[in-house]
């Protein structure tokens, strides 16, 4: 399952043009840092985040809706956005709205 998930952003977390295409930020959501650009490294933090288990239910098709994956002191929540395909967007989250356990999911983490 971690193979076949995709990463594909979202406009709506993002304040100037990427690969997510043109930048549609809305009001209620958080922006992503311009500086997480790379697409292929963020696919590979969405894959770390199934195989360590750092996912939410409810599971759509094979594919959970919800994927955590901690980076430096920042919480990144993946949000399936279509399950026949395992795509993902992503989006940084509040301290307070961490899932419970995520520190220890990433505690022997090593930094990329």
């Amino acid at each position: 399952m971690a193979r076949r998930a995709r990463y594909v952003g979202s406009p709506e977390h993002k304040d100037a043009p990427s690969f997510a295409g043109v930048p549609r930020l809305r009001a209620d959501a958080s922006c992503c840092p311009r500086k997480f650009a790379d697409r292929q490294k963020i696919a590979m933090w969405l894959r770390t985040a199934i195989r360590r288990g750092a996912t939410g239910a409810p599971w759509e098709g094979t594919f959970p809706r919800y994927v955590w994956f901690k980076h430096e002191e920042t919480v990144f929540e993946g949000r399936l956005v279509n399950q026949t395909a395992g795509e993902y967007k992503g989006y940084p989250l509040h301290k307070s709205e961490w899932p419970q356990g995520i520190e220890e999911i990433y505690a022997d983490h090593v930094r990329d």
